[in-house]
């Protein structure tokens, strides 16, 4: 069985969003025209507490894109986003939502920085999807996404090191310039459709 796996396709990544993510309108067609194809759609979203550790709102005289020190660990700051229940958490307008099979709820936990749509800092499925693929016999995921390209990486990553076939498609139209995260994916096995050259 396959599933079509949508990460962080929310107003906050979108155009005019707190962390807008270039060719974001293109990404959300591409996901418009995919949906309808698939029997299991599942979304995972971005859902943060207002105090989560990489807003650099919640560190004195630190601004967005700053890098620190932070518990022993570098950690990147970004300005406030995805913050559970707010307008920029919602999915993006035009999202046909009543057509997803489930949601996942990711970066819950204010002290944890690195997640995927799996988990949070390597806890094994602490956000239920694993246990929900596992019970549809879901062995192949179709993934596309918005936003923090660490977290579509670890997603791939993840789903490849729990024994699922990852296959990420990139909708961002073809550029001269190459994503090195592309290529690290590639190396590891994930297969990638649509990647620039």
């Amino acid at each position: 069985m396959v599933a079509l796996l949508l990460i962080n396709l929310q107003v906050d990544f979108c155009a005019g969003g707190a962390l807008e993510t270039p060719h974001s309108d293109a990404v959300l067609d591409v996901a418009k025209d995919l949906i309808p194809a698939f029997y299991y759609v599942v979304a995972a979203r971005e859902w943060h507490p207002a105090n989560h550790l990489s807003f650099a709102a919640m560190h004195l005289w630190r601004k967005p894109g700053q890098r620190i020190q932070y518990q022993g660990k570098e950690l990147n700051l970004w300005p406030m986003h995805c913050i559970q229940g707010s307008f920029g958490a919602e999915f993006a307008p035009g999202l046909p939502t009543d057509a997803f099979t489930k949601v996942f709820s990711m970066g819950t936990e204010p002290e944890v920085d690195q997640f995927s749509a799996f988990s949070d800092a390597g806890q094994p499925n602490s956000t239920g999807l694993f246990h929900f693929l596992k019970e549809k016999h879901i062995t192949t995921l179709y993934l596309l996404g918005l936003g923090s390209d660490n977290t579509l990486k670890n997603t791939a990553l993840e789903a490849l090191q729990l024994g699922f076939k990852p296959i990420l498609i990139n909708a961002i139209p073809k550029t001269e310039e190459k994503n090195p995260i592309l290529d690290e994916l590639e190396a590891a096995g994930i297969t990638i459709l649509g990647k620039n050259v």
